[in-house]
């Protein structure tokens, strides 16, 4: 397999899309479900959990092994154990990944208080000797990493991307938040134009890229060889098909709200719906729910009655009135963020 430093044979064009891993959410079945509306250009599975007595998570490796998107899927990996990480690398190149991708970025404190995920922004020596080892233990496919600008500050921003580029990574995938930022406050779009002019691999923008006019704006502030979605995916699964249509100078195609509701019919109809109680299966859907209520309607009257459904007669009887009342109604291109 090509390299990812090799823009020209690896990438199918460019600018990329990419869907970012995001952990319970970017399962194989939620691949397939982006993929029926248009896939972006790579998957990245949610992360094998890697230490000691780690072994690959069958779920997860599903999303390598059993799909059928017709699109590349780089194998996610968060640990710190430098031995263990190795042998899963190793592991993971033994199917039909596109590389293999080590998370630095993940905000969730019980993850960054283990000094793993988004807790490793503070070792930069210890992401040297992870690096380093893993770079030699991945040689024959792409080694990259998603990573966000710093953990509290962005002191040791600057020192992590030259590491990077000593160790050879083939992609960096950064968020322009830092760790303690979560996913709030303004993105930093200038860090990822720096990173871009600092780094010898091409760079993935990601941080609020919540629309197809903000992804060609984020590329063209920040010269990044693409971009990352990950929640506004959830609530716009058009987007990647929106974001081509915008590059090439395209009209956008508005989305009906009648095709909103078959989404979320698809949505509900998880693999595992049969299996989970009631309660539980609409906790899950509210999670998507709470996304694509946001560009359902400015005035947030869609996502708080929503909120406030408890059965699925409920919950689809107020989809059908929001939704399908008026099918002359589109969804937005972009979310209300006031909501």
């Amino acid at each position: 397999m090509p390299q990812v430093s090799l823009p020209q044979s690896f990438y199918p064009h460019l600018p990329l899309t990419a869907l970012a891993p995001m952990q319970d959410v970017t399962n194989l079945w939620f691949m397939k479900v982006i993929a029926h509306y248009g896939s972006p250009d790579y998957f990245f599975t949610e992360y094998f959990r890697v230490n000691d007595t780690s072994r690959l998570n069958r779920g997860i490796l599903a999303a390598i092994t059993e799909n059928d998107t017709g699109r590349p899927v780089f194998a996610q990996m968060i640990g710190e154990s430098i031995p263990d990480l190795v042998r899963t690398a190793k592991e993971l190149c033994n199917y039909n990944i596109a590389g293999v991708d080590l998370n630095m970025g993940c905000p969730a404190p019980r993850i960054y208080r283990k000094n793993v995920g988004g807790g490793l922004l503070l070792l930069p020596e210890k992401v040297d000797r992870i690096l380093g080892e893993l770079r030699q233990a991945v040689s024959d496919r792409p080694l990259t990493v998603k990573m966000r600008v710093g953990f509290e500050n962005t002191d040791n921003f600057y020192k992590i991307l030259d590491i990077i580029n000593r160790h050879n990574i083939d992609l960096l995938s950064l968020h322009g938040r830092t760790v303690k930022d979560m996913y709030h406050g303004a993105v930093k779009y200038d860090l990822i134009a720096e990173a871009v002019r600092r780094v010898d691999c091409p760079v993935l923008a990601n941080g609020n890229i919540n629309s197809a006019t903000t992804a060609v704006e984020v590329l063209s502030q920040t010269g990044a060889a693409g971009v990352m979605v990950g929640r506004w995916a959830i609530g716009n699964p058009w987007i990647f098909n929106q974001i081509r249509q915008a590059l090439q100078k395209e009209p956008i195609a508005p989305v009906p709200l009648a095709e909103v509701r078959n989404y979320i019919d698809r949505l509900w109809q998880t693999p595992t719906a049969a299996s989970m109680p009631e309660r539980s299966r609409i906790g899950y859907l509210k999670m998507f729910l709470n996304y694509i209520a946001l560009s359902v309607d400015t005035e947030g009257d869609f996502l708080r009655l929503m909120r406030h459904t408890s059965t699925e007669a409920e919950l689809f009887n107020l989809c059908d009135r929001v939704l399908l009342t008026d099918l002359t109604k589109t969804l937005a291109l972009a979310p209300s963020l006031s909501v």
